[in-house]
C-alpha cells in the first residue's frame, strides 16, 4: 500500500505525540516538518528523524508530495495556518482550539466545507477505548433518559506566581485561558457522548495573580524549570486561572464543570460523570482504562479496558488484551487512524467520530458565552 505523505508544523509539546501517533499507523510517512527557523527545523528534523526541513510552513506547503498537515503551532497561528493549509490543496489536522475566537473558526468551517477536504481538531480523549464504550452506552439506552453530566479538568502547573507560559497571554493563546484550553476538552467530551450540545451558560472565572514572574527567555511548556530570580520580569495577567461553569444541553440534561490550573496535586484530572434513569457512568483521565458504573439496586461496576469486553464498535479502540494498559497516547493515535481512512478515499465521510472544524467552533462558541456570562453575572445563550 503507498504510504500517505504528511508534514508537520511545530515541534512544542504536542507535535513529537502526533509524529508518533502517525508513524504508528504504517502506512503514513512523516515526509517533513516545518519550524520558526531554518535551524530549529533542521535540528528537529534531526532529532526526530525527518527527512525534509523548512523554516517557513508556507515553503513546506508548496510540497506536492505532501498530502495532509498537522497544525502544532501556538494557538494564536492556527486559524492563518489552518487557512493556508485548506488554501494549499491540503488535508488538514489543527491542534485545539481551532483559532482565536468564534468568529475565524466560522470562517474555517465555510472554507472547509467549500474545499471539501477532510479537517479534523484533535479532541483526542474522545478516542480512548472506555470512552467510546461509554458513548454506545448511552446511544444503545442502556443509561436511560440522561439527566445531568458533572466534572472536572484540574491541574496545578500554574499555581505559582513564577508559573509562566505563552498560553498566559491572550494576543497567543486567546481571550480565556483555563476554560478555552481544557473545559474545551470536558465540554467537547460531554458534547460527544450524549450526542447534544450546550445551549445556555452561567460562568464564574478568578484570577489569582495579578501579575506573574514570566521568565526573560522562552521556556517551553510543561518541561519544568529551575530560573534565578533575576531571570525573571513582571508579567500583568489578563487571563483566568480557573472556571466554573454551569450548563444547559439540548437534550434537556443539566451540566457542571470546574476547570483549573491552580489545583495543587492534580496533574491532569479530567474526570466526568453522566447521570441516566437506569444507571451512571464516571471516569478519570489519569485512570484511563478504566469506566465506572453506577447501579441503584445492583454493586456497582468497573469496567477495565479489555477488547473483549468493551462493546463490539469500540473494540478497534483497544490496540492491547485486557490486562495490558493503554495510555494518554492512544487518543492522538486512534484519532489519526479514524481520519486516515477518509484522507486516503480524499473526502470526509458524513458526521465522522473525529471532531471535525464544525465541532472545534461549537466549542469556539461555547467559550464566548462562558467569557460573556463571567463579565455579565447571567445565563448566556451559546451563539453558534
Amino acid at each position: 500500500m503507498k504510504k500517505v505523505k504528511v508534514g508537520v508544523i511545530g515541534t512544542g509539546f504536542i507535535g513529537p505525540i502526533h509524529v508518533e501517533s502517525l508513524r504508528r499507523q504504517g502506512n503514513i510517512e512523516v515526509l517533513a516538518l516545518a519550524e520558526v527557523n531554518k535551524e530549529t527545523a533542521e535540528s528537529k528534523a534531526d532529532a526526530l528523524g525527518i527527512p525534509r526541513a523548512y523554516g517557513n510552513y508556507k515553503d513546506m506547503l508548496k510540497d506536492d508530495d505532501i498530502v495532509a498537515v498537522h497544525n502544532c503551532t501556538p494557538n494564536n497561528l492556527h486559524y492563518p495556518i489552518n487557512c493556508d493549509i485548506l488554501n494549499a490543496g491540503k488535508h488538514c489536522v489543527s491542534e485545539k482550539p481551532l483559532a482565536m475566537d468564534s468568529k475565524q473558526s466560522k470562517d474555517l468551517v465555510r472554507l472547509a466545507e467549500k474545499s471539501g477536504l477532510v479537517n479534523v481538531v484533535n479532541f483526542n480523549y474522545r478516542f480512548n477505548a472506555v470512552i467510546q464504550h461509554a458513548r454506545l452506552m448511552i446511544k444503545k439506552g442502556m443509561l436511560g433518559e440522561i439527566w445531568n453530566a458533572r466534572g472536572t479538568y484540574v491541574q496545578d502547573w500554574l499555581i505559582y506566581p513564577t508559573d509562566y507560559s505563552w498560553r498566559i497571554d491572550p494576543k497567543q493563546a486567546g481571550e480565556s485561558r483555563c476554560f478555552g484550553d481544557i473545559g474545551s476538552h470536558w465540554c467537547d467530551m460531554a458534547q460527544m457522548l450524549m450526542d447534544t450540545h450546550v445551549t445556555e451558560v452561567i460562568a464564574e472565572t478568578m484570577k489569582v495573580y495579578n501579575t506573574r514572574k514570566r521568565p526573560r527567555h522562552e521556556v517551553e511548556a510543561f518541561a519544568g524549570k529551575k530560573l534565578k530570580p533575576k531571570d525573571y520580569k513582571s508579567y500583568q495577567v489578563k487571563t483566568e486561572d480557573l472556571a466554573v461553569v454551569m450548563m444547559r444541553f439540548a437534550n434537556g440534561a443539566t451540566g457542571s464543570t470546574t476547570t483549573s490550573q491552580i489545583s495543587a496535586g492534580f496533574k491532569n484530572g479530567f474526570t466526568f460523570a453522566i447521570d441516566g434513569s437506569k444507571c451512571s457512568i464516571a471516569w478519570d483521565q489519569q485512570r484511563p482504562n478504566e469506566l465506572w458504573v453506577g447501579h441503584r439496586d445492583q454493586p456497582n461496576e468497573t469496567l477495565l479496558k479489555d477488547p473483549s469486553l468493551v462493546l463490539p464498535e469500540a473494540q478497534e479502540f483497544a490496540h492491547y488484551p485486557g490486562g495490558h494498559p493503554e495510555g494518554y497516547d492512544v487518543g492522538t493515535r486512534n484519532m489519526v487512524q479514524l481520519a486516515y481512512k477518509d484522507i486516503r478515499r480524499g473526502r470526509p465521510r458524513k458526521n465522522p467520530l473525529y471532531a471535525q472544524f464544525k465541532d472545534g467552533h461549537v466549542e469556539m462558541a461555547i467559550c464566548d458565552a462562558v467569557m460573556a456570562s463571567a463579565r455579565n453575572r447571567r445565563w448566556t445563550k451559546v451563539r453558534y
